[in-house]
């Protein structure tokens, strides 16, 4: 934990700012004010006053001390107007399938300067290459196991383990990618014309299987700091017969939300008490900047939560190697499982298990994680450099992006088509929810550096943004 505390301090005086405790303006107390009353060490201290000076909040004066940032104010998006908690049909928007085809998820400028790999990545292409030439007839001719490989899904097992989850290795069952598990998780629980609750603003992944599976949503309001709102799921199941939920506890995209410890046992205790279905989308747990949040599932007390996740957002995009731990219905799953898709790749499976075993990951999201708080810092300079002084946005401690609220008269849609023409792509918020509630929002990601080209690209946004603001007003 002692590589955390300059974090969890960071954030404990980021709150005090942001809650009109240290006004802007305001001096901090000094370094050894701080030491002393947080039982901190001086240089903990100071590497926290230097996490929130690279983020905007507060600026170092010499030979006077940290004093907040006048310009900063409460920049946390707001929730839109409360609409009514009813079932609806979804319909993705093309736009979704137009995004893709840019491969543009996570990219401001795809096809932009490319970033060295890493050695941890160098590492596991190794350790994949080993595996494809390791007895390469026993996998041409035999198809790996239902469940898949037992190493891997014990690795996968000791690495929850140390989070404070325990869990067997046969209640693992690997999959094509977490897009894969939520599709087995919905396919299992839910039937043509049911409802399932999701958090709003909600993965745009998790609408598509919606729609293709013919099921209906009911989008509750999320906090972009703490998740989904306890207490309107609640109202909604007072109203509507929900089948499941979907929820992404830990740095959920798009608003990078982490949800509390107190919320996740009420969720729970909300789920048994009307036998709801939780699904729990963990693909960004890993991703944390301070200390790994327990998964929902370590609260389940029924086996009623499904949680599903994958390396690809933790590790790489291109193995599309993902797991699901099915509880009551993992029999069930892994038979769904062999309908759609049969087998998973063995080599894939044990380069990736000797990769983790010899301690390869864990040393990865330890440099990963400082990679992209760094980025995401770079990110939030940015806008509060170059975007319009009223734009609003999320500042998670994990994850891979902001949510960002434009002025409500700003549509993000048009601002997509007049940036295409650049060759820069955003994602408009109109993709996380089923109707239009979030036309004046947008995710920005931070998997990439918001340096050269790129921060050239966000400055154009910015000044897309104000010139729309200037044309409205």
């Amino acid at each position: 934990m002692k590589q955390y505390r300059y974090a969890q301090l960071a954030k404990q005086l980021q709150q005090q700012i942001d809650e009109r405790r240290l006004m802007p303006g305001e001096r901090l107390p000094s370094v050894r004010q701080l030491s002393k009353s947080s039982e901190l060490s001086k240089n903990t201290v100071i590497k926290a006053l230097h996490t929130l000076e690279a983020a905007g909040v507060v600026e170092a004066r010499p030979k006077t001390g940290y004093f907040v940032k006048a310009q900063h104010l409460q920049s946390m998006p707001r929730k839109p107007k409360d609409t009514e908690l009813k079932p609806t049909a979804v319909e993705v928007p093309d736009l979704f399938q137009e995004i893709m085809m840019r491969s543009a998820a996570f990219d401001v400028l795809p096809g932009g300067p490319e970033t060295e790999p890493s050695l941890q990545l160098i590492t596991l292409n190794r350790h994949l290459g080993r595996a494809l030439r390791h007895k390469p007839q026993n996998k041409a001719m035999y198809y790996d196991a239902p469940l898949g490989l037992e190493a891997l899904r014990f690795q996968i097992k000791e690495h929850y383990r140390t989070i404070g989850l325990n869990l067997a290795t046969s209640e693992f069952c690997i999959t094509s990618g977490c897009q894969h598990a939520l599709f087995l998780a919905l396919l299992v629980s839910c039937q043509p014309g049911d409802n399932v609750a999701v958090e709003s603003p909600a993965f745009y992944g998790v609408l598509q299987l919606l729609q293709q599976l013919r099921l209906n949503v009911i989008e509750i309001p999320a906090s972009p700091s703490k998740g989904i709102s306890v207490e309107s799921l609640t109202e909604a199941t007072e109203k509507w017969k929900i089948n499941a939920c979907v929820v992404t506890p830990a740095y959920a995209t798009p608003t990078g939300a982490s949800m509390p410890e107190e919320h996740k046992k009420q969720i729970i205790n909300l789920a048994n008490q009307h036998d709801i279905t939780v699904i729990e989308d963990d693909i960004y747990g890993d991703l944390c900047f301070g200390e790994r949040p327990p998964p929902l599932k370590a609260f389940d007390t029924e086996e009623r939560v499904i949680l599903c996740s994958s390396f690809s957002k933790s590790l790489s995009r291109d193995l599309r190697v993902g797991w699901i731990v099915g509880g009551r219905w993992q029999n069930e799953i892994t038979r769904l499982k062999l309908v759609n898709q049969l087998a998973s790749n063995q080599s894939i499976q044990e380069g990736l298990t000797s990769f983790i075993a010899e301690g390869n990951y864990r040393r990865h999201l330890y440099q990963y994680r400082q990679v992209l708080k760094r980025q995401r810092d770079q990110l939030v300079l940015a806008l509060r450099s170059y975007w319009p002084d009223s734009t609003r946005f999320s500042i998670p401690d994990g994850g891979l992006s902001l949510w960002i609220e434009m002025e409500e008269s700003v549509d993000t849609k048009t601002v997509y088509q007049i940036a295409l023409k650049q060759e820069i792509v955003l994602t408009p918020g109109a993709l996380f929810s089923a109707d239009d509630r979030f036309s004046n929002y947008l995710r920005l990601s931070f998997a990439h550096p918001a340096i050269g080209d790129r921060l050239k690209a966000i400055r154009i946004l910015g000044d897309l943004f104000e010139r729309k603001k200037r044309v409205i007003q």
